[in-house]
């Protein structure tokens, strides 16, 4: 019997599902910051948007023309060199430990504030998320897991907080007066204003992540090449309108000069509106779905590593499974590893963010170029009821250019962490190199 293929209604919320996540409740500060106007900060969350809907359609034409299974590897393989695929996706695996250790870190800075009077240094910061990894490592590591009603129901409080936020545009009372959010009128160069747009999309690029999972959509849904358009574009225009909503609702109640240095902005926003008591409601709320999240990517992450080294790319260790709880001790250890690492060197959100969005890029801009290659070694599939893009090459020139304005913003603006992300693709090619030297075959 067929299993039953996805309709638009289907598509368009898993698409909505897969973005929206933690980052609006933080990086809309990290935006502000870097933005030199208002204007520019919610061009920049527009702009964040278009790039995600000509990534995610992108994605879908790639998953229709090479259907993948456990991460983009065979994708890179079938289009680079296997060694250019091992590099790019151990960087992705490197990146999804980042964002974990991110999000974590936004719950402990929420969390905080109903803790401590004050604000904690960042050390006690990244400590409280470093714990929060080591109980959900644990808690995993018993083979014990948040039931699905579980992670519904933290679900329904993430939305429950958006619709929140936004209803707070209906409470003028609580409103910032006009005069004091209008920052003092200067003159910019327009390098000063590329410059500007090119930073605060970091963080928006950050908030709109997720659309490339649409590459594992292709043969999971009815008529692809009229659904799968319409469901990630109707998804994508969702997106944008509660993005551009929240962040207009923070701009109205908190004001973009404050915005800029504020943190817990959502929490803020929930105390305007209910007192202090809403603030810690809010707060505590937050943090059980930011637990929700790292529950989640410490289940789905360590189930890759273990897909690589069925097919050999890592080491036969991480194929070590407790049969009796169904645990991958050795893939979800390391995983676990590599996000209280990243804390430990990177104990701010920032630095976390930028090192995450570098890594990102390089596999964004790589794994969107394979379109070009697979149109030109698949022309046999076309016209055989599969999802083949419209406006292309258009949409993924848009897509990889995006990408690659925001790996230099961030490699003109803080050289060290642009380094370091190549260090790391660097090292993971040489890795490559040597254990296939090493083992006489191909990892």
């Amino acid at each position: 019997m067929k299993s039953a293929k996805l309709n638009l209604f289907d598509l368009t919320m898993i698409v909505i599902g897969l973005v929206i996540g933690m980052g609006i409740f933080r990086t809309s500060s990290d935006s502000a910051r870097e933005a030199l106007t208002p204007a520019v900060f919610f061009t920049a969350w527009f702009a964040g948007g278009l790039i995600a809907l000509c990534g995610a359609l992108t994605y879908a034409e790639i998953g229709s023309r090479y259907p993948v299974i456990g991460g983009y590897y065979k994708i890179f393989a079938y289009a680079y060199h296997p060694s250019i695929a091992f590099g790019i996706n151990c960087i992705i695996l490197i990146s999804n430990a980042s964002s974990l250790s991110g999000v974590a870190l936004i719950g402990s800075e929420y969390i905080s504030q109903v803790i401590f009077e004050t604000s904690p240094p960042n050390y006690v910061k990244a400590f409280i998320a470093m714990g929060a990894i080591v109980v959900f490592y644990g808690i995993n590591l018993m083979g014990l897991r948040m039931s699905s009603k579980t992670q519904n129901v933290l679900m329904l409080i993430k939305i429950a907080m958006i619709m929140l936020l936004i209803s707070a545009l209906f409470f003028p009372s609580i409103h910032k007066p006009v005069t004091e959010s209008i920052a003092i009128a200067t003159e910019y160069t327009w390098t000063e204003y590329i410059k500007s747009f090119g930073l605060a999309l970091i963080a928006v690029s950050f908030t709109y992540g997720g659309y490339q999972q649409t590459i594992n959509f292709g043969g999971e849904v009815k008529n692809p090449q009229k659904i799968l358009p319409r469901g990630i574009i109707i998804g994508i225009v969702v997106i944008i309108l509660l993005y551009l909503t929240v962040n207009f609702a923070y701009y109205k109640v908190i004001g973009f000069e404050e915005l800029k240095v504020s943190k817990g902005i959502a929490a803020i926003v929930a105390e305007r509106m209910f007192g202090p008591t809403g603030r810690i409601i809010f707060s505590v709320l937050l943090f059980f779905a930011v637990l929700a999240y790292v529950n989640v990517l410490l289940l789905s992450n360590p189930r890759v590593m273990y897909a690589m080294s069925l097919d050999n790319i890592l080491p036969a260790a991480f194929r070590k499974k407790d049969e009796k709880k169904d645990v991958l001790t050795v893939s979800l250890t390391v995983f676990a590893a590599i996000c209280i690492i990243v804390l430990f060197f990177a104990d701010t959100f920032d630095k976390i963010l930028r090192f995450t969005i570098f890594l990102d890029c390089i596999g964004m801009a790589f794994s969107a170029a394979t379109i070009f290659i697979l149109r030109r070694r698949t022309k046999h599939l076309d016209n055989t009821g599969i999802y083949k893009m419209k406006l292309y090459p258009l949409l993924p020139l848009i897509f990889i250019a995006a990408y690659t304005f925001v790996a230099i913003s961030i490699a003109i603006d803080d050289y060290r962490t642009a380094l370091t992300g190549l260090a790391v693709l660097a090292g993971f090619v040489i890795i490559y190199f040597v254990s296939r030297r090493s083992t006489g075959r191909t990892v």
